[in-house]
């Protein structure tokens, strides 16, 4: 499901909100995650889900087509671990 698929269908089961109102609102809600993100905080979600950021060293890696050692910098990844009622909706 995309973005717009999303507004869409949220769109469709509250008819009395606009739907540019439910783009604002999904627009607003991945904004604050990816704030809270970008500040090294923790979202959870209750039932869905948590997002944290995990930190990953610097390394070397490899150019596969060349295979010349290549510096790889240190970063900060997203990470997301799935909920109980999430998982426990998925498998049945």
């Amino acid at each position: 499901m995309t973005k717009s698929e999303l507004i869409a269908q949220i769109a469709t089961r509250n008819p009395h909100l606009y739907q540019r109102d439910v783009e604002r609102i999904v627009t607003s809600i991945f904004d604050e995650i990816s704030k809270a993100l970008s500040r090294g905080d923790r979202v959870e979600l209750r039932g869905f889900g948590a997002f944290s950021v995990k930190h990953r060293d610097s390394r070397v890696g490899r150019n596969p087509r060349t295979g010349a050692s290549v510096a790889v910098a240190e970063k900060a990844v997203p990470y997301f671990k799935t909920g109980k009622q999430l998982r426990d909706t998925m498998n049945g």
